[in-house]
Parts: structure tokens; C-alpha cells; sequence
């Protein structure tokens, strides 16, 4: 009867001529019924979403003859049926990893697809993630997005990079909820479970509308798996193992959903020694131990859904300081404190140590915890989204040597978040949203004894509008925000503890023989971000887009305040009070082209940033850098303006006569000069940004097989090669960077699916990264620059990335 009310309502309302066309989509392989799948007519708005039976009703006027039906959906190919007389239709979408034509959410009121949305946007599906064998998620989506590049510093600790822009620049969002911990900091990576990543978007470019601050380069989104409603209990079990670092990760979770009621439960475990190459063996200290655990249930109507989540990131993270005998070049050791210890003098690390799984003693606790509500619901044409999180980051570094339970740093981040969207379909050609979001932040140091920031609160608010007109083969959007932020802190003393010879917080009024460290600040921000940008789609061959957006990203408590060591960085930093908010124009065009046999995109982009904040080595007077007793280096904080521009393209081969064959090529070029006059023409001594990435092409060629085998459905194999170009275009100012040559390194992979059960198949997947074992350093990252002698017996410098790596991956679902 539920199911007869929609019909007969169209059906009384409709002119005599129209037609009812209706059906269920679901997935080809598992027969799961797929939710707000597209579907529509080519050649017109006319469409509609299936709802959560996968179920879909759609009037169709005039004749049938010639109409063509399409059905999208997110990680799907794209199905296209001619329409015939048959009004009751199953439609079957397949996964795919290809990308042009995929729906994709974020920075819009709605679903919408990739070429039809004027934002520079890439989207990385289940499929990708699931088939890659990195060392964390963010180098899964650096080895497939490109543009998206990472600051290193070891194997597990990936920052991600956008279009030569990082750190607060770039907003990392799981679940719709921004990541909040120490993103300033370079010795640590997201604090996320990579094995419940199930999909990612990558925005490219300023995506302050939608966001606010700290989206300035744009904006990861990282989707969990979310039950199929299917109304049974399903699981998954995943296992990897990494030869060259003896990565050990197992994850599992279960989860059920029906028609009302959804839950899930998750879990993994990764653990890994140091790693090695065949310049500096194994690289003392790179190891890590991550533990995650994390739960979900939900409400579902005929009106939306309520979903309330939990996660928990625990990670023992291994901080190498790169200290070496000077002759043998052999790693060694921090045994002693302050003046006592002398870098030269340290022990050589043994054998044991380099090859246990046990890690230092001087290492970083990260702990974040995260709850949140997402809600979703639908009132007729419009849409409420609304979301409320809290999360707390707890950081911890260890390295006093001579009581190595004492944690040097020792801070405390708690954040409330709240978003609320509120979207309306004004016509079947205009969508329109407004919302508000923000946050409150606390962010406080506990028992420790170096304090690089102080204690600060932080509240954070912004309210938007944006719209986006379809018609026929155009699609604009665009809109306004306004963000306020802030930042407190008060008096923040430190004096020497007489006791243990380390330093201590001290408050007031107790301030008698003290420091004051951090006199008190209090500031206001506010920025105005907008965004205006449309695509065409000159044929179904070829579609063009053109954006233009302002963003404004407020400084960070390190960048305005820091002043102190951070003993996991090996940097004592020197911020600035007086710092301007950033705020920059982007301008993007690019090209889509899709074929039967091959698609291919274009773009380019021109990034002019006011108030840039960047990093520079301070030198004494005789040019010297400045390094205390340890071998820390110190940076200082300044503004400057800069400009980045580049170009991104992107050529996929799958020819339709060689089914399975897939051949992807992505490629990034970015260039990143500092625009201050003092800097004209000085090339590499101050004209140019840090930490620009590279020329990077990346290749794949793969097969996929269907021998028909009863046991082993289908077979993969993939080979890949990654060009990364010299970079002589370095800041050399005060010997903050050199020179980097260029390198290629090639991977090989194989897999397949077993057939175990019943329509129960597992995925099982051998892959061997830099197949030749070269030794080679990225300009990106941070090991590369740990170094502590002028001279070299061998001639090599700093430290050397990962060796050969033989990468083992099960995956079985029940």
C-alpha cells in the first residue's frame, strides 16, 4: 500500500500522455540495494534519487523512443539503458575507480558530479584505498590525487600538502567533522584508523565557504564505511604485512542496518619497527605502534537519519633525531641530559635496538578521542544537515633520556564542533544553502617540562550562503561566508625545578624566580571568503569549468605565539604576535574529456597569497645557523606575500576491445615564489617558497581477468612507475633547503579474488614497492635535512627514504 500511494498520486496528476517509470538499483556484485543513487534522463534535468530501499519513481512525458536512462552513484561506473516499454526496472551498477563522472559531496548543497562541479575536486573510491599498500592514508591519496603531496618524516607520518600548501592550510574532515589536533606540528600524521576509510574527495583550492579558517589550500574528506541496508550482520577482516619496516596490521569490524536501526563496531592494530634503505640501514627510531577503536548506531526514517559515532587513535610514535657517529655514520643515541650530552659523543645504537619492535624510550604518545552526532533530514525540498562533535587530542613526548617517563611536551586540545545546513530545492533548476559553523577550543599543557605555545582558548564562528543553477548543459555556483575567530591566553610563567633540573609551569601568584614565558594575547580575526565558478559541458565528450574563491585562513597558536622547544620537531620556534590573517584569490580552469576508450583532464590554476606565513632558519651573524647544545635548530615565523600557479592533468586508457586494461597516468607541476621585494630575483636565496613539491609523474598499467574459475573469480595485476623531477628551485636562505635530484621508483602488484563460500569471496593482494631498492631522498621530507656534520665519509647526507618493501594484503569479508 506504501509503495501503490506514490504511484497513484503521479498518476492522477500527471497528463494523459506521461508515463511512470520505476525500479530498484543496487550493486552488481553484493545485490545491496544502493541509496540516493541518481537517476535521470539524458538530456534534461528531469531525475530523482532512490530512496532507502533503493527503490526510485520517475515520470517521463512524450515518447519513449530514443530516451536514454542514467543511473550514478558514488564509486560506481555510470549505467546507461535505452528506455523500452518495460516500466519496472532493475538496474545493477558495478564499482569502478574511475572518477570523472562520480558523484562526490562535499563543498556543495548536494550529490552533484565531478564535471559538473566548478570546484577543482578529486574523488579516490573504496576500491582504489582498498587495493593500495601504503604505510598510511594520506599516502594512498598522494599516490592517486594529483596536486596532493605530503611532508615526511618516516613512514607513518604523513602531512598532507595541496598544491604546495599545508599544515593549517589544509583541512582534514572525517565524517564531515574537521580533524582537530596539533596540525602545526610536522612530527605527527592525522589521527584516523586507515583501514574504515572507505572513500575519500580531495578539494584543490581555497574551500573557506563551506569550512571557514584553516581551508585556505583546500580540503580532505574522508568517508568510514558505513552497513549496507540489507538487514543482515556483515563483517570484515583485513591483515597486511610489510617487509621492510615488518609493518604487522590486522583490522576488523562488524555492523548490521535495516530499514530503521544501524550499528557497527570497529577495530585495528598496526605495529612496526624501524625501517631501512641501502645508504643508512635501519633508521633508528621510525617504528610505531597504533592502536583504534570505534563504534556507530543509528535512526533511520522515511525522513532521514540520526547517527551517533565514536572513535578512539592511539599511536606510541617513534621520533628519529638523526644523530650519527661521525665516521661510520651509524646511528646513535641520546643517553645524557642538557650540557652533559654531547652530540658528538653519543653511543652507537645496536643491532637488537635497530631490529626490535620495542620502541625508545624517547618517543610521542598521541591519544584522540572523538564523539559526534550526524543528522540528515529531508521536509519535501529541503534539507537540514545538522552535526555536533567533541573530540580531545592528547599529545605527549618523551626525551629526557635519564627519566624517560617524564614527557618533555605534554598538551591537552579539547574542541566542540557544530555545523548546521539548512539547503532547499527552489526549482528543479536552483539549489540554494545557508548555514552556520565553528568551534570551541581549550588547549592546555599538563605535567611537562619545554612548552612551545601556552594555554589558549579559541572560539570560532562562521555563517554562509551559497546557490547553484542547472540548466540544460550549465551548471553555476557560488556564494559568501563571513568568519570571526577569537584567541586567549593568559600570563604563562616557567621557571627551572631545583629538583629534577627540568621546567615547570608555574601560575600565578606563585611567580617568584620565573620566566614569563608568554605575556598574555588576545585578538580578534575576521575574513570574508567567496566563490563563483561554473561548468559547461560543450557535448558529452567535453566539459569545461572555470572558478574563481577568496579564502582567509586566521594564524595558528604556533605561528602568532610559539616560543620554546618542540622536542619531537628537533625545532625551537619563534612566532609573531603582530601576524595579519592569510587570505588569497584562486583562479581555476580545467577541461574534462570523456571517451568509450579513454577520459582525460586538464587544469591550471594561479594562487596569489596576501599575509603568507612561512618558516626561515635564523643564521648568527657570521651566516651560521643557530642550533643549541642538542643539535635543534631554531625557525622563525614571518609574512610575506606569495604566489603558486601550476598544472594538473590526468590521461586514463581502457580501451573497450581490452576489457580489464587500464592504463592512469596523473601529473602536478607546481611552482611557489615569495613575493617580497627584498627577494627579487635572488633565485634560491629567498625567491623561492619551502617545501615545494616537485614535477611528479605517476603511471599504472593494469589487467584485470575473468578466468571463470570456480574458485578464483578474477585475477589483477598492476605495475606502476613514479617520476619525481629534481627540485633546484629550493630556499637555500640560511641553509633551510638544498638542492634535491630527481628519482623514479617502480611497483609491481598482484592479486585476486578467492571464492570461499557461497557468493563469499576474499581479496588477496602481493605488492612489492621500489622494486629496485633505490636510495633516494624527497624534498618533502623532513629526514632528509637531520643532519649534524658538514662532511660525510660516504658523501651522503641526512636520511634516505624506505628500501624494496614486499607488501602482503588479506581482505575477507562475512
Amino acid at each position: 500500500m506504501k509503495n501503490l500511494l506514490p504511484l497513484l498520486s503521479l498518476l492522477f496528476f500527471v497528463p494523459a500522455k506521461a508515463q511512470i517509470i520505476s525500479g530498484i538499483i543496487i550493486d552488481a556484485e553484493t545485490k545491496a540495494v544502493l541509496v540516493n543513487a541518481s537517476v535521470r534522463i539524458a538530456g534534461s534535468t528531469n531525475g530523482t534519487y532512490s530512496d532507502k530501499n533503493g527503490k526510485f519513481v520517475l515520470m517521463l512525458s512524450g515518447d519513449r523512443s530514443n530516451k536514454q536512462l542514467i543511473s550514478t552513484h558514488i564509486g560506481y561506473n555510470t549505467d546507461t539503458i535505452l528506455i523500452t516499454e518495460k516500466t519496472s526496472l532493475t538496474i545493477s551498477l558495478s564499482a569502478s575507480n574511475k572518477t570523472l563522472n562520480e558523484l562526490v559531496i562535499s563543498g556543495v548543497s548536494k550529490a552533484t558530479r565531478i564535471k559538473e562541479n566548478p570546484v577543482a575536486i578529486t574523488a579516490v573510491s573504496s576500491k582504489t584505498i582498498e587495493r593500495a599498500s601504503e604505510n598510511n592514508i594520506i599516502d594512498v591519496l598522494v599516490k592517486n590525487v594529483p596536486g596532493l603531496t605530503a611532508v615526511k618524516t618516516g613512514p607513518n607520518i604523513s602531512k598532507p600538502f595541496i598544491r604546495g600548501l599545508g599544515y593549517n592550510r589544509v583541512l582534514t574532515l572525517y565524517d564531515g567533522i574537521r580533524q582537530e589536533g596539533q596540525q602545526w606540528g610536522d612530527e605527527h600524521g592525522i589521527e584516523v584508523d586507515g583501514y574504515n576509510v572507505d572513500r575519500a574527495e580531495v578539494i584543490k583550492g581555497p574551500a573557506s565557504l563551506m569550512y571557514g579558517s584553516d581551508a585556505l589550500a583546500g580540503v580532505i574528506s574522508l568517508f568510514p564505511y558505513m552497513p549496507p541496508n540489507n538487514g543482515k550482520i556483515i563483517g570484515r577482516f583485513i591483515s597486511e604485512y610489510q617487509s621492510n619496516n615488518g609493518l604487522i596490521g590486522t583490522g576488523l569490524r562488524l555492523g548490521y542496518r535495516d530499514n530503521k536501526w544501524m550499528w557497527q563496531v570497529r577495530g585495528s592494530y598496526r605495529i612496526a619497527k624501524n625501517y631501512k634503505n641501502n645508504i643508512d640501514g635501519r633508521v633508528y627510531n621510525t617504528g610505531f605502534n597504533e592502536k583504534n577503536v570505534a563504534a556507530a548506531t543509528g535512526y533511520y526514517s522515511k525522513y532521514g537519519k540520526s547517527l551517533l559515532n565514536f572513535t578512539l587513535y592511539d599511536n606510541l610514535q617513534g621520533i628519529p633525531d638523526g644523530s650519527r657517529d661521525s665516521t661510520t655514520r651509524q646511528f646513535t643515541k641520546q643517553v645524557f641530559e642538557g650540557t652533559s650530552d654531547d652530540i658528538t659523543q653519543r653511543p652507537v645504537v645496536n643491532n637488537e635496538e635497530l631490529n626490535s619492535y620495542r620502541l625508545s624510550p624517547l618517543h610521542q604518545h598521541i591519544q584522540h578521542y572523538r564523539v559526534y552526532t550526524n543528522n540528515h533530514y529531508e521536509l519535501g525540498k529541503s534539507r537540514i544537515d545538522a552535526l555536533l562533535g567533541w573530540q580531545q587530542n592528547i599529545r605527549r613526548e618523551y626525551n629526557h633520556p635519564t627519566q624517560p617517563h617524564q614527557a618533555g611536551m605534554y598538551v591537552r586540545l579539547n574542541t566542540l564542533n557544530y555545523d548546521l545546513r539548512y539547503a532547499i530545492s527552489l526549482t528543479k533548476e536552483i539549489d540554494f544553502t545557508v548555514g552556520a559553523n565553528g568551534m570551541y577550543q581549550n588547549n592546555k599543557s599538563l605535567d611537562a617540562t619545554d612548552f612551545p605555545i601556552p594555554d589558549y582558548t579559541l572560539f570560532d564562528v562562521g555563517a554562509y550562503a551559497c546557490g547553484k543553477w542547472k540548466h540544460k548543459k550549465m551548471t553555476m555556483s557560488g556564494g559568501v561566508r563571513y568568519d570571526t575567530r577569537q584567541v586567549n591566553s593568559k600570563d604563562f610563567y616557567v621557571r627551572t625545578n631545583a629538583q629534577t633540573g627540568f621546567g615547570e609551569q608555574v601560575r600565578f601568584p606563585d611567580t617568584a624566580n620565573t620566566t614569563l614565558q608568554f605575556p598574555a594575547f588576545q585578538k580578534n580575526y575576521n575574513g570574508i571568503s567567496v566563490s563563483i565558478g561554473g561548468t559547461y559541458e560543450i557535448n558529452p565528450h567535453l566539459s569545461l569549468k572555470i572558478n574563481i574563491a577568496k579564502g582567509y585562513r586566521s594564524p595558528n597558536i604556533t605561528e602568532s605565539l610559539s616560543n620554546g622547544l618542540d622536542p619531537g620537531a628537533h625545532i625551537i620556534y619563534l612566532g609573531n604576535r603582530n601576524f595579519e590573517p592569510e587570505t588569497n584569490w584562486q583562479e581555476d580552469i580545467g577541461a574534462f574529456f570523456q571517451f568509450d576508450d579513454f577520459a582525460a583532464s586538464l587544469s591550471v590554476f594561479n594562487n596569489n597569497v596576501l599575509h603568507y606565513i612561512y618558516l626561515t632558519q635564523l643564521a648568527d651573524a657570521g651566516g651560521n645557523p643557530v642550533i643549541d647544545a642538542q643539535g635543534n635548530k631554531t625557525f622563525q615565523y614571518q609574512q610575506s606575500t606569495a604566489q603558486l600557479y601550476g598544472a594538473e592533468a590526468s590521461l586514463d586508457i581502457h580501451p573497450m576491445a581490452l576489457k580489464g586494461f587500464d592504463w592512469n597516468n596523473n601529473f602536478a607541476l607546481i611552482y611557489g615564489f615569495n613575493r617580497n621585494e627584498t627577494f627579487k630575483d635572488q633565485g634560491n636565496s629567498g625567491a623561492y617558497l619551502p617545501l615545494t613539491p616537485p614535477a611528479k609523474l605517476i603511471t599504472t598499467i593494469s589487467q584485470e581477468f575473468v578466468p571463470k574459475w570456480k574458485y578464483v573469480p578474477t585475477i589483477n595485476i598492476s605495475a606502476a612507475v613514479e617520476y619525481n623531477a629534481a627540485q633546484n628551485r629550493y630556499l637555500s636562505l640560511y641553509n633551510t633547503e638544498s638542492a634535491t635530484p630527481s628519482y623514479t621508483l617502480c611497483d609491481v602488484a598482484a592479486g585476486a579474488e578467492i571464492r570461499y563460500a557461497h557468493h563469499k569471496t576474499l581479496q588477496l593482494r602481493v605488492q612489492v614497492n621500489n622494486v629496485f631498492d633505490l636510495a633516494c631522498q624527497s624534498n618533502m621530507s623532513r629526514l632528509k635535512y637531520f643532519e649534524y656534520y658538514s662532511a660525510s665519509p660516504n658523501g651522503h647526507y641526512g636520511i634516505y627514504g624506505m628500501g624494496r618493501n614486499l607488501c602482503v594484503k588479506l581482505i575477507v569479508p562475512f
